[in-house]
């Protein structure tokens, strides 16, 4: 009994000490917020400021157009997200409760792309949307325009699907017994009223680990809004934040003012929707 308590006590510690130590950065980055310019450029380190300056806060959002970055990237990834839960549910449906001919190799194939990087299929992408026909000015044949560059369609797109969806909610679905399916048939439903009635209220726990990562990855995402955009009305907030820390040279309270602030969202979602995120990540994969 002792011997399991000290191992009890010594795992606290030690997970106690590694969540300091991933906390650290975090709370640098609020401090360095909150200091003066002075402050951070004294040759004796402070760990927290002398003095808060909340005024750091409101000086960075008079210094740009925040609120169009910010509108961008919840429209973005609030669209790309609720989209990407409706396709890759319905597809994690049709794989795990639909029996049809090849539907053991198409879904195979459909996982191919999780061993493909992204970085492999980004300037693909670029060309299809850069040459996509009759968008932006283009032709028939997808010339003489800009295709969906510069535009709020062609930064959502490629956000809409994606093979870890798919096996995320077919691995779930996996885990419902039958019955359901003959008691949905018995009571008259088609196969798009159970996946609408029964399966996805029984999903909640997968659709949200599907929005906390789809939303993670889209918010944060600079890469490929990097590609599609040249004008400053379609920045996100990573492209924003990267132009004015190089604007702003070496006034880093700035900086990590703008980074604390456009964390914030994601840390809200997550601690929303944590209950459900660990009980999708915990279930996935248990029926094969």
């Amino acid at each position: 009994m002792k011997r399991s308590t000290g191992r009890n006590v010594l795992r606290n510690i030690v997970l106690i000490i590694l969540c300091l130590i991933m906390c650290f950065p975090f709370f640098m980055m609020l401090s360095t917020s909150l200091k003066s310019y002075t402050e951070i450029k004294s040759p004796v380190f402070h760990l927290f400021p002398e003095r808060i300056r909340c005024e750091n806060y409101v000086e960075l959002f008079q210094s740009g157009r925040w609120g169009r970055y910010f509108l961008n990237s919840f429209t973005i990834t609030a669209i790309s997200t609720a989209a990407a839960v409706i396709i890759n549910s319905m597809a994690g449906y049709a794989f795990a409760r639909l029996h049809f001919k090849g539907r053991d190799t198409l879904f195979g194939i459909a996982l191919l792309g999780m061993i493909v990087p992204a970085q492999v299929t980004m300037l693909p992408a670029y060309v299809i949307m850069k040459y996509i026909p009759f968008a932006g000015g283009n032709n028939i044949f997808g010339m003489g325009g800009s295709g969906l560059l510069n535009t709020t369609q062609g930064l959502i797109l490629i956000y809409l699907s994606g093979a870890f969806g798919v096996f995320l909610f077919r691995q779930f679905m996996l885990n419902f017994p039958d019955s359901l399916d003959d008691a949905s048939r018995i009571d008259g439903l088609s196969r798009f009223g159970t996946y609408v009635r029964i399966y996805m209220p029984l999903s909640k726990p997968a659709i949200a680990t599907m929005v906390v990562l789809r939303a993670t990855a889209t918010w944060n995402d600079y890469i490929w809004p990097l590609l599609m955009t040249q004008k400053d009305k379609f920045y996100t907030v990573q492209l924003a934040l990267s132009r004015f820390r190089s604007e702003s040279g070496n006034e880093w309270q700035y900086t990590m003012a703008a980074t604390a602030v456009i964390i914030l969202p994601i840390i809200i979602l997550f601690l929303f929707l944590q209950k459900y995120f660990i009980e999708g990540i915990a279930t996935t994969g248990l029926k094969d």
